[in-house]
């Protein structure tokens, strides 16, 4: 009966989120049912949020169960953003009709701002102010980046110009949360020592798109303790240590006791683990990681020291971090304890980041970030915010020691004479295929192609009639020996190893098995990858407004051609 009954309430409640004018019987049907078997159909997942909207106005039993802060909207917010329920404390009042509401307007938000980027910044790099939007957004910024996370996961190999830009936004977003708790946490006493907690903000900020959490790292280490734990009980099964709880904060006095807590480590960690350092690859970013440490089970001196210095503590041994010149070492403190205090440019801008969110006042930190931005050419060529940037450090330089001033003169000079050069803004240059001076050119952007000599695959995203490069590089890179020279037609191509080069049209030919190019700059020019070819997005299409014809004919042509060899 109580089947039967649920069975044809579920027929009624889809025909009452439908119709206007509700059907008398059915509705009596409904909601003379059991206020759990009421719920559990509102609840099934069949019904939208506008039909339980609908459902709910139809009378006040039906409204009542539609409540608010009810399991039926509950639900629905579960079902539509899952990944955001571990937000939320099963013990808070909730009201989750406003938050589907407020999550529902910033996911619109969000994907407005996202499609502006493409119109905004293609032809430059998103420059430092770009970002003022997204900071100005009301409502929670969990709800932001849970919306961008979505556009990151949205399946097929659509919205890529979308995904490009969802993922620069949430890069950035994340960054600055961390570098906020990173901040808040030096802010902390002296007596408050976390070198583990320091050192995951460091791995979070350099990482902002993983999902690295203190907790999920903590974890880790503490199956570690429990592993020297048992080894431990097999040495000496009444060991202070073994009776410690997680969490506390104790230490062991007698130095035989300490000594029996190092042995059980050091067999776990290299002996059972096989943990080591990483002298094959000793510069690589990832041994810096706590994260990666882990997984990898290797590190350099610093890392694997702090992994070290962890255990130990947690098991009642005092070690001390000791930097000497070029090597960090730990100490086992049989007294009393003391204080203890790279390969890409994104790297070496990360680092100089968390050391002045360390020493803000530093100058000679700040004159060496002035210095990165002028003197390693990292100007982006088309924008201007990251030029304004450096004249506010240099200006904050002055102010702080005055005594700077020949160096901070010679780099603002500099920097006032980029300004000069900048001044003039050039138009978008359109390219058109029908051209006289463009006949030369064979290839078309978004053709998958090879490199004829070293093999590599790419795609291409611009191209020149002739080569544009400057006498130096073209000297350097011998283009005078090939066959045309330098009079031939340049083009700009994404490669798979996700480097950007200008290859001659000499040394490229088509791909007759393409594959997707993974490139992170993919979705700065393209919104698509058909299978054979990629579609250039909007800004990219209106600087070759003639190419993506072209495309179409030569796909075309070539696996016709290839049916042709075939048969």
């Amino acid at each position: 009966m109580a089947a039967a009954a649920v069975d044809s309430a579920m027929e009624v409640v889809p025909a009452l989120a439908e119709e206007a004018a509700p059907d008398t019987a059915g509705l009596s049907c409904l909601v003379n049912l059991p206020g759990e078997v009421l719920e559990y159909i509102l609840c099934s997942g069949s019904l939208t949020a506008a039909d339980i909207g609908r459902v709910s106005s139809t009378c006040r039993r039906l409204r009542e169960l539609c409540q608010s802060s009810g399991k039926v909207w509950k639900e629905q917010f579960r079902v539509r953003w899952p990944s955001l329920m571990k937000h939320y404390s099963p013990t808070d009042y909730v009201n989750w009709l406003e938050e589907y509401k407020v999550r529902q307007k910033a996911g619109l938000e969000a994907r407005k701002i996202v499609a502006s980027f493409s119109k905004r910044f293609f032809s430059e790099h998103v420059p430092c102010n770009g970002f003022s939007d997204i900071e100005n957004l009301e409502g929670p910024e969990i709800f932001f980046e849970d919306e961008l996370v979505c556009i990151l996961n949205m399946e097929g190999r659509k919205a890529l110009t979308w995904k490009y830009y969802a993922k620069k936004i949430l890069y950035y977003l994340r960054q600055q949360k961390i570098l906020n708790n990173l901040k808040a946490f030096l802010q902390q006493p002296d007596d408050y020592e976390s070198y583990l907690e320091g050192a995951v903000y460091i791995d979070q900020y350099c990482n902002p798109l993983s999902d690295i959490s203190l907790k999920d790292i903590q974890a880790q280490i503490d199956s570690i303790v429990e592993l020297v734990c048992k080894t431990l009980r097999g040495i000496n099964s009444r060991h202070p240590s073994l009776a410690f709880k997680a969490g506390e904060s104790s230490m062991i006095m007698e130095i035989e006791l300490q000594s029996q807590v190092l042995d059980a480590i050091n067999y776990v960690l290299y002996d059972q683990l096989k943990f080591k350092g990483n002298r094959m690859d000793y510069y690589n970013a990832l041994n810096l990681y706590m994260h990666q440490v882990l997984i990898r089970r290797t590190g350099i001196p610093i890392s694997m020291s702090l992994l070290y210095l962890t255990i130990a503590r947690q098991l009642g041994v005092p070690l001390e971090p000791v930097n000497f010149p070029s090597h960090f070492l730990l100490r086992w403190c049989q007294g009393a304890e003391g204080e203890g205090i790279d390969q890409s440019y994104q790297l070496l801008r990360d680092s100089l980041d968390l050391y002045l969110a360390m020493y803000p006042d530093q100058v000679q930190l700040l004159l060496l970030q002035a210095r990165l931005y002028f003197h390693l050419g990292i100007w982006p060529e088309k924008s201007f915010c990251l030029v304004l940037k450096v004249l506010d450090i240099l200006q904050h330089i002055q102010t702080l020691d005055p005594g700077q001033h020949g160096a901070v003169g010679y780099l603002v000079q500099h920097t006032l004479e980029h300004i000069e050069r900048k001044k003039e803004e050039v138009g978008v240059e359109v390219k058109l295929r029908s051209d006289e001076k463009h006949r030369d050119v064979c290839y078309s952007i978004g053709l998958i192609m090879k490199h004829k000599r070293y093999g590599y695959n790419c795609v291409i995203y611009g191209w020149d009639p002739t080569c544009m490069m400057g006498h130096e590089w073209i000297r350097n890179m011998n283009v005078h020996s090939l066959p045309h020279g330098h009079h031939q037609p340049f083009y700009n191509v994404l490669v798979e190893d996700g480097s950007c080069r200008y290859a001659a049209q000499e040394n490229l030919e088509y791909n007759v098995e393409p594959q997707e190019i993974s490139h992170p700059d993919v979705g700065r020019y393209f919104s698509e990858f058909t299978g054979t070819h990629y579609i250039p997005n909007a800004e990219l299409e209106v600087r070759y407004p003639e190419d993506l014809e072209f495309v179409y004919e030569t796909v075309q042509n070539i696996y016709s051609a290839k049916k042709e060899n075939i048969e």
